[in-house]
């Protein structure tokens, strides 16, 4: 698919709402590429709203590349080759996999700068009233295309031991262990949440678009937190997999994931 630049909403909250469920359909698949969307008065009746909002809606997602609208053959939702464009990462092994997508993507230093942490940051990470951080957003990008915004918070005493320009060229966790940082653990957790308009431009989607969220707080041999991170994902080029067993028996057989020995032991 030719991913571009997102142009926006559509004007009007329900051709925004169809807007966002279609895009929405069309990346878990409901929609698969090369498909024919219902007609016009079909996707009208299933949203409950009229012709004229679902052309909206269809315009925008044509202007964004993600479906195309031919006279006579319909409107076809435009697709990839199978893995291009995309990053995936098993669950069980997701810390070396975010390690070396640092390694084989490209970053974009948006901001850098110090200033007090937020209280969230304060908190999560153990630090003292007042503490100062290094704050630095960045966009990963593959193959061209933006897909993770990432936001990091580093107490002000380890950051200042590397540069701006050493953050826009070096992975983050090569420039902590150079500070001397000897990182012990990490508690991560992953939910959800909606592109916000800073996120949604750098990212290229659409305000409101849903975003995979990955929220890290690494700590050192010593219990410091020494790094938080909030890491936003485009879902339709980022994906989390993960392999799952049946084990136990009787009525306590259950689905539990296949952990990979000589993955994690790789991630140390």
């Amino acid at each position: 698919m030719n991913v571009r630049a997102s142009t926006g909403l559509p004007e009007g909250g329900k051709a925004r709402r169809v807007y966002l469920l279609l895009r929405d359909e069309m990346s878990n698949g409901t929609y698969e590429p090369g498909s024919v969307l219902p007609g016009e008065q079909r996707l009208a009746e299933i949203y409950a709203v009229s012709r004229v909002t679902v052309r909206r809606a269809l315009e925008a997602l044509e202007l964004d590349g993600l479906i195309s609208r031919r006279a006579g053959s319909g409107t076809v939702v435009l697709g990839r080759t199978e893995g291009q464009g995309q990053v995936a990462a098993d669950f069980a092994t997701l810390m070396p996999q975010l390690v070396a997508m640092g390694r084989d993507t490209t970053a974009r230093l948006l901001a850098f700068f110090y200033g007090p942490a937020p209280q969230t940051v304060e908190q999560a990470m153990a630090l003292g009233e007042g503490a100062r951080v290094q704050t630095a957003i960045r966009v990963r990008l593959v193959e061209g295309k933006p897909f993770s915004h990432l936001t990091t918070y580093v107490p002000e005493e380890i950051a200042s031991n590397y540069t701006e320009a050493d953050l826009a060229t070096t992975p983050l966790f090569r420039l902590l262990e150079r500070s001397g940082v000897k990182v012990a653990e990490a508690q991560q957790t992953v939910s959800a949440t909606l592109a916000a308009p800073d996120v949604a431009e750098a990212l290229g989607v659409a305000v409101g678009s849903a975003l995979l969220s990955i929220r890290r707080v690494v700590r050192d041999t010593s219990g410091r937190g020494v790094e938080y991170l909030s890491a936003l994902y485009r879902p339709d080029l980022f994906r989390l997999e993960m392999t799952l067993d049946r084990v136990g028996a009787g009525d306590n057989r259950h689905w539990a994931p296949v952990f990979d020995q000589g993955a994690k032991d790789a991630g140390k």
